[in-house]
């Protein structure tokens, strides 16, 4: 599964946040969004995510257009939120496993994912906290846990590794890596110009336009 944008412009009240943007993921290939902030590169997998709807040009997948967010879930694309989008008071192992129970994950299935998930992410000691426990860091580690344990065929990750230490910060990374080489088509929103470089294709974005720089 990919997803295309097609001279895509997107605006808020009139003010136009990205301007004529035309990009095409690729299974098995991770995509770094860069830019300031203001620059639109969450807004940008918004519209991936069928969140937003462009005031211009045309989002697909696999040459079907996208109509809205529940389409976008119907097709497994995955969106891991800047703001990580969790149920403060659930645990960590509850807002995974909740999730994936909603998309259709029988409840045995669904606590064997969630608790490889957070393994993966270093999380396990955690698994049984509420959220609003948990650190900053521990908590984008449990948001991205539940996108991986969704295995989406599309993986739109926001500024993921913002709060994390290196560590946590490569773990993630090689997270990311692991879906790609999955077959998964990710893109991945980020200001850490060493994260971007362990990508494999680079959009940056500056006033509403994208240029790809590699």
């Amino acid at each position: 599964m990919s997803i295309s944008l097609d001279r895509v412009t997107v605006a808020y009240d009139r003010t136009v946040v990205l301007r004529e943007i035309t990009v095409h993921t690729v299974p098995g290939k991770i995509l770094a969004v860069t830019g300031p902030s203001g620059a639109g590169k969450t807004t940008l997998l918004w519209a991936m995510a069928g969140l937003v709807r462009p005031a211009g040009g045309t989002v697909n997948m696999d040459g079907t257009p996208l109509r809205n967010r529940d389409h976008a879930v119907s097709e497994k694309i995955v969106l891991v939120p800047q703001d990580n989008g969790l149920a403060p008071i659930l645990t960590a192992a509850e807002n995974v496993q909740v999730a994936l129970v909603a998309n259709g994950v029988k409840p045995p299935e669904a606590r064997r994912r969630t608790a490889e998930s957070l393994e993966w992410l270093g999380l396990s000691e955690q698994s049984d906290q509420l959220v609003e426990e948990l650190s900053g860091g521990q908590q984008q580690r449990t948001a991205v846990a539940r996108g991986l344990a969704l295995r989406g065929t599309v993986l739109l990750a926001d500024e993921v590794t913002s709060e994390l230490d290196a560590q946590n910060r490569q773990r993630v990374i090689d997270l990311l890596r692991a879906e790609a080489d999955r077959g998964a088509a990710v893109v991945f929103a980020t200001h850490d110009p060493e994260a971007a470089a362990a990508c494999d294709g680079e959009l940056h974005l500056l006033d509403g336009f994208g240029e790809f720089v590699r």
